[in-house]
C-alpha cells in the first residue's frame, strides 16, 4: 500500500468507528465518490443491510445533468436518498462521509439530504 492510502484508510477507520458509537441504533447514511459519480447508502449496521441507496448513474437523477461528477448531481442524489428514505420511515441518521473531506460534492449531498427531511 502506498503511504496516501494507508493514511486513507486510517482516515477512515476513524471516522467509521465515531460513526458507529454516534448511531445508537440509527442507520447510516454512508458516501462514496469516485471521480464520475457519486453514491449513497442507508445501512443498518444492527442487520448489515443496506435499507436504500441512490447513486447519480440512475436515470431518474441523470435527467438534465451533463455528468454525474458535479455538485448538482450530488445534490439530486442527496433529495433521491432523503425520499426513500422518508418512504421507509426513516428521519434521523447517522452521516458517514467516508473518508472524504466535507466540502465540494459531499457536502451538497449533505445539505440536499438536510433539505430533503433527513435529520443528522
Amino acid at each position: 500500500m502506498m503511504k496516501q492510502e494507508k493514511i486513507r484508510a486510517r482516515r477512515i477507520a476513524r471516522i467509521r468507528r465515531s460513526v458507529k458509537t454516534a448511531a445508537k441504533g440509527r442507520a447510516r447514511l454512508s458516501v462514496h465518490r469516485s471521480s464520475k459519480q457519486i453514491y449513497a447508502q442507508l445501512i443498518d449496521d444492527a442487520k448489515g443491510e443496506t435499507l436504500a441507496a441512490a447513486s447519480s448513474l440512475e436515470k431518474s437523477v441523470r435527467a438534465g445533468l451533463k455528468s454525474g461528477a458535479t455538485i448538482e448531481a450530488a445534490a439530486a442524489v442527496g433529495k433521491t436518498i432523503a425520499e426513500r428514505a422518508k418512504a421507509k420511515g426513516l428521519t434521523n441518521v447517522v452521516f458517514d462521509r467516508g473518508g472524504y473531506l466535507f466540502h465540494g460534492r459531499v457536502r451538497a449531498l449533505a445539505e440536499a439530504a438536510r433539505e430533503g427531511g433527513l435529520e443528522f
